[in-house]
């Protein structure tokens, strides 16, 4: 290993770690200056993660908690200390990770950043009243309270509502039919039905027979008659007479939505329900007090919709103009932009403060929290980010540069997880982990200064960094073929798209490019999909099937995962049956599942995991004591299929796993269509709740690519190299690009400059974000684009074509 070192002194300003162990880390030793920023390289699953997070920011956490009450350390003690010999020199840790949780409908780019707290604020004490109206504290003008949420909408601002023909789709079925297709299935639906007979209603005329008042009472009503039911009897048993209690269509789905444990029934329920605006607040969320305020002129809501780059522009005006309030109005509105402007800085201007927080990428989410952290005043910490350029233009990831330098002249340590080449090169400093993935990485090839790693020969980052080696701009790719057709969107209004015209090649790789905010995954995700899908049905058209590919988690608790996930585990459970020690105890499949009773360890059901509810902090996972993170009970994992348990086969690796079962075509092609695509350093078992954004893509492509047809089928992918290094970049790209040479079509919307400079086709969104973007401001061939030198985008992919 390479390794820069300072001489030990008193005061020693290195963080130096011992033996590091966790995940695939080999025993690591490493040294890393504080006071600077430290960027972490290597391929995926190369283990810098396992450094960075796994290792020191969790060794920071433990060390917190055990300052902490006794009560509080004897939860956490669960979860267990990172496998490291020593850490010193560390300071206390601040982690800004890309979750990939959702948070809740209720959160929103005000509340992750606490500019809803300052714009509350400022209405409250600064705000126009009508005349003889109270002043409001600023728990008023929250949705997110009791004083200040609309009383018919909660807060929400939409309401779900069903109507007469959700809940009867057909109406020329009779009740006994089915008609009424939101009520429940089996005896419980028999159950109704039978009621309403013994009310005296027709349930075998077809539903638009009856009269309309019937129709209303049956599926809106909100009595709940009881009567007795006489069942019809069956020839081969006695149903007695009992007590039926009837409820209406509506009242079943809404009950159903809103209290029902079980996913899949509120999913059904969901289907029945329709959201509309509030008609009392009209989707503003608020209750009609604190929309009576005014302040320059406008409701709390009406400014907390404006984009912040014009909430600026409005408070910027307060200064000049101030109004009822004076001087608090001027000190409020200052604070207000002062905390706005970290966030416009990291090119999220286009950004409300009412936007959703679940409609915000993981990227976003890990920048609004990056910019509240400008304002925290924090110094002598570690700050730990796990990808911040993700999601980035490359006009953004220079502003992002510059947020990053803050944070160190204000005193602070700066590590950095990332991939991102102009990062890398702004490092003071670099931890390149590798050379490969799994149990081929896990050691540090070289710790120092960036220009140094030059030398270092099994270094991936290095061939990239220095080398000629581009993403996958293959100079020789064949030029557009016009024969094969195109979609073609005319006059899309969505969003901040307005009025645009687009041509998508068909047969071509297309890459969509453009600012965050430009529009780009409005356009691709959801007007080119739904129209693609929708026109899939007409006989002349030619793409037959569509392939979206998002970074939503394959699942959010442990129990879902790679193997479960990709139909691999159905495979490996029907070749434990066939085991000897299965057979003879009469074992079928479902004993090898951790998801039912039987065979898996109760203590955990399954899971491996249980959840540590930690009180003052988020709720965590933590191995189970009884099973070790095993899933079963000892009984199961005495069985053994060619010398394995079955949770040392979840255990195996991708790579391993695809010469163990070598032999087994139905395992043998799922696992070569994982390893083909660079995920072969993941393991079988691995919880999904492990997986970044950018794995859980990649294992849908994998799994789409095994099933591969011959139909024209179009792909459509939200920034694929998300979290990838370049090397993985190359594997992923000749994968998709061997896709359009067998004849499909694939759309990426992309930042990585190197890989819109490799696609046949480019369509550039903008020029700005929000308000300032939805515009198509250059289309064609990457040359054509980075000559027409429209937009924001045309002179980095000129870059990368040099």
């Amino acid at each position: 290993m390479h390794r820069s070192t300072a001489p030990e002194t008193h005061h020693d300003p290195f963080v130096r770690v011992r033996g590091a162990r966790e995940h695939n880390l080999r025993g690591v030793d490493v040294d890393i200056p504080r006071d600077a920023l430290t960027v972490f390289t290597g391929v995926s699953g190369s283990g810098k993660s396992s450094l960075a997070f796994g290792t020191l920011y969790a060794e920071a956490q433990r060390r917190y908690f055990e300052s902490v009450a006794p009560y509080a350390r004897r939860l956490i003690h669960q979860i267990g200390a990172p496998k490291v010999d020593s850490v010193t020199g560390l300071p206390p840790a601040v982690s800004l990770e890309q979750r990939r949780s959702s948070p809740g409908s209720r959160s929103s780019v005000g509340t992750v950043t606490l500019l809803s707290n300052s714009l509350r604020m400022l209405y409250s004490r600064a705000g126009t009243y009508p005349p003889g109206a109270e002043r409001l504290d600023s728990d008023a003008f929250s949705p997110n309270t009791a004083a200040g949420a609309c009383p018919s909408c909660h807060g929400l601002g939409s309401i779900h509502r069903t109507s007469e023909e959700l809940l009867v789709p057909d109406p020329g079925l009779s009740i006994r039919q089915g008609a009424i297709a939101a009520w429940p299935g089996a005896w419980q639906g028999k159950n109704l039905r039978d009621i309403l007979e013994v009310l005296g209603y027709d349930v075998d005329a077809p539903w638009r027979e009856l009269a309309a008042k019937d129709r209303e009472w049956i599926l809106f009503t909100e009595e709940q008659p009881v009567v007795t039911v006489h069942p019809v009897r069956d020839a081969d048993r006695i149903q007695r007479p009992y007590q039926g209690t009837y409820m209406s269509a509506h009242r079943y789905v809404m009950r159903t939505f809103s209290d029902s444990k079980s996913a899949t029934l509120r999913a059904r329920a969901e289907r029945f329900l329709t959201d509309s605006p509030c008609p009392v607040c009209a989707g503003r969320r608020l209750g009609p007090a604190a929309l009576a305020v005014t302040f320059a002129g406008r409701t709390i809501a009406e400014l907390a919709a404006l984009p912040l780059t014009a909430l600026d522009t409005v408070l910027a005006s307060v200064r000049e103009n101030a109004p009822a309030g004076g001087e608090a109005a001027r000190v409020l509105a200052e604070d207000l932009r002062s905390r706005i402007g970290p966030v416009v800085e990291l090119g999220l201007g286009y950004l409300s403060l009412d936007r959703t927080a679940p409609t915000l990428s993981a990227g976003e989410l890990q920048r609004l929290r990056l910019a509240t952290q400008l304002r925290s005043g924090l110094f002598g910490v570690v700050y730990v980010l796990d990808e911040p350029s993700a999601g980035l233009h490359p006009a953004d990831t220079e502003a992002l540069l510059g947020v990053l330098d803050r944070l160190k002249a204000a005193g602070n340590t700066v590590f950095v997880v990332e991939h991102h080449l102009d990062v890398v090169r702004h490092a003071d400093w670099l931890v390149d982990v590798g050379p490969l993935a799994g149990e081929h990485g896990g050691r540090v090839l070289y710790s120092g200064p960036p220009r140094e790693l030059a030398g270092v020969a099994e270094s991936a980052t290095a061939r990239h960094l220095f080398g000629s080696v581009g993403a996958e701009a293959e100079a020789g790719r064949r030029p557009v073929r016009a024969a094969s057709g195109s979609v073609r969107l005319t006059a899309v209004e969505r969003h901040n798209l307005r009025g645009v015209d687009a041509e998508f090649p068909l047969g071509v790789f297309t890459a969509v490019t453009g600012v965050s905010g430009s529009g780009k995954s409005t356009l691709v995700g959801q007007v080119l999909a739904r129209e693609v899908g929708e026109r899939i049905a007409d006989p002349g058209f030619p793409v037959r099937r569509l392939v979206e590919v998002d970074q939503k988690p394959i699942g959010r608790t442990p129990r879902s995962n790679l193997a479960t996930y990709t139909g691999l585990f159905d495979v490996v459970r029907k070749l434990f049956t066939q085991a000897p020690q299965a057979r003879a105890r009469g074992w079928k499949a479902g004993r090898f599942s951790f998801n039912v009773p039987g065979g898996r360890c109760e203590t955990c059901q399954g899971e491996g995991f249980v959840s540590v509810e930690l009180l003052f902090l988020p709720s965590t996972y933590a191995p189970c004591p009884q099973c070790a993170g095993a899933r079963y009970n000892t009984e199961t994992l005495d069985v053994r299929y060619e010398g394995l348990n079955i949770a040392e086969v979840l255990g195996l690796t991708v790579e391993s796993a695809a010469a163990f079962f070598a032999r087994v075509p139905a395992a043998a092609r799922s696992l070569r269509a994982l390893e083909d695509i660079g995920l072969g350093y993941l393991r079988l078992g691995q919880p999904a709740t492990e997986l970044s954004g950018g794995e859980a893509q990649r294992i849908k492509l994998a799994t789409e690519l095994q099933r591969l047809r011959r139909d024209h089928t179009l792909y459509v992918l939200d920034e694929p190299t998300t979290g990838l290094h370049p090397a993985d970049v190359r594997v992923l790209l000749r994968q998709l690009h061997g896709l359009v040479d067998a004849g499909h079509s694939v759309v990426v919307v992309e930042h990585d400059m190197e890989v819109v400079a490799g696609a046949d086709w480019v369509i550039d969104l903008g020029p700005g974000g929000g308000t300032d973007g939805g515009r198509i401001v250059a289309a064609g061939t990457p040359a054509q684009v980075a000559a027409a030198g429209a937009g924001r985008t045309a002179g980095y992919l000129a870059r990368a074509l040099r």
